[in-house]
């Protein structure tokens, strides 16, 4: 077996004095270079499969035996490439590099999921192949490659939980479908849960016509028949029944207003000149030491602005009760439960992905981009929530018994 200096001598001859072209062109060094190696392999499959070396006497009399050559072609990151692929008289012999029937090289479906995975329109994902490798592909072998995802989101979907998670968001986003010749604006429904290690793990994604809580009491079944008994606080935005549906189904679950939704609903009212100076008057009431401190903050806030936006201390007032389980807990809790980090980071993943697709022509095509775009954001989840150690004691003693020992 050659070792690494040999190697290289090799390589400095193939490459020695080529421009570029010649090595990474149509017809260049590296192509040729794959062309042989993959023929190579495929004899050497054919060698193990027969039993003996081509030209061998130990063939004579086995009853089976090498039967010349057929021509296939393939694509490849380097690509279109014509391969001999070697035949056996008795056409026992099977492949497994390049399988019978296969018109793409190992690692060429992967690169098209890569390019889908990343927000590429079909076109694009075509643009790009034909650009560095000089290969046609059509929208039918694109949805063809992509569609094989769909058997992982499926197995996603349907995987076991844990029993119980400390802490779950539930969020919708809208994205656009098309629906029998009409664009509808369609609601992915997201839960978020942090484990009892502190790890963020996306629990599902559904795909409805609006958001309500009718359809998250289905979601958060489908939870509860996966395994989740117990959920602890529950982040929702401020949609009218979901606490309640929530109840149905986790009846001790205690449900918590998210901050963040609340304080971006309420400077949509806000002119953009006024927003920086609302947004910090805003930050006195959640970041307030105690509930009276809150209420202290909130009823300044009114006094300032309710001349000009009455509406917003109205819609804290109106759900303060799903506000004020935030100030009973120390600061690292009310970290883990605030922190933009968690349901924003999918929202920015699920955003860069899908602002080039306009309207996604099926509910299928949606799970297949917006799965990808999960496995993606939840690959650099690597770290537990800061403070994570502190936040599970203090949940331990607030919910007695709750927690696994």
């Amino acid at each position: 077996m050659a070792n690494d200096n040999d190697l290289d001598k090799m390589l400095d001859e193939l490459v020695k004095g080529k421009p570029p072209e010649e090595i990474l062109g149509e017809e260049g060094v590296l192509k040729q270079l794959t062309k042989r190696l993959v023929e190579r392999a495929l004899e050497g499959e054919m060698t193990t499969h027969l039993g003996y070396e081509k030209h061998s006497p130990e063939g004579k009399n086995t009853g089976n035996s090498r039967n010349g050559k057929s021509q296939k072609h393939v694509k490849g990151e380097f690509g279109e490439v014509e391969l001999e692929v070697p035949r056996d008289r008795n056409g026992e012999f099977e492949p497994q590099l390049v399988k019978k029937g296969q018109r793409r090289l190992p690692g060429f479906d992967e690169k098209v999921i890569a390019l889908y995975a990343r927000g590429m329109t079909t076109r694009e994902i075509q643009s790009h192949l034909h650009e560095l490798y000089g290969v046609e592909v059509s929208p039918t072998l694109i949805s063809n490659v992509t569609d094989a995802v769909l058997e992982d989101v499926k197995a996603w979907q349907n995987r076991a939980l844990e029993s119980v998670y400390p802490i779950v968001y539930l969020d919708a986003i809208h994205l656009k479908l098309r629906t029998e010749g009409h664009i509808q604006n369609q609601a992915v429904y997201l839960a978020l849960g942090v484990n009892l290690e502190g790890h963020k793990e996306l629990l599902g994604l559904w795909v409805g016509e609006a958001e309500g809580a009718k359809f998250w009491l289905n979601v958060l079944t489908e939870l509860n028949n996966r395994g989740v008994r117990d959920i602890l606080v529950a982040c929702v935005d401020g949609l009218k029944g979901f606490p309640e549906a929530i109840e149905t189904v986790f009846p001790k679950t205690e449900v918590q207003l998210c901050i963040v939704h609340l304080v971006r609903n309420s400077l949509r009212y806000v002119s953009w000149k006024e927003r920086r100076h609302a947004a910090q008057d805003l930050r006195l009431i959640y970041t307030a030491p105690t509930t009276e401190g809150a209420e202290q903050a909130l009823g300044s806030f009114a006094a300032k602005w309710d001349t000009r936006y009455p509406s917003i201390s109205k819609s804290w007032r109106s759900r303060w009760d799903n506000v004020t389980p935030f100030f009973s807990y120390p600061p690292e809790i009310r970290k883990a439960i605030y922190t933009t980090n968690a349901i924003e980071s999918i929202n920015a993943a699920i955003r860069k992905v899908t602002s080039k697709k306009g309207a996604f022509p099926t509910e299928e095509a949606v799970r297949k981009v917006l799965y990808l775009a999960i496995q993606n954001a939840s690959a650099r989840w690597t770290k537990p929530i800061h403070d994570w150690p502190a936040a599970l004691n203090h949940f331990a003693i607030v919910f007695d018994g709750r927690i696994p020992v």
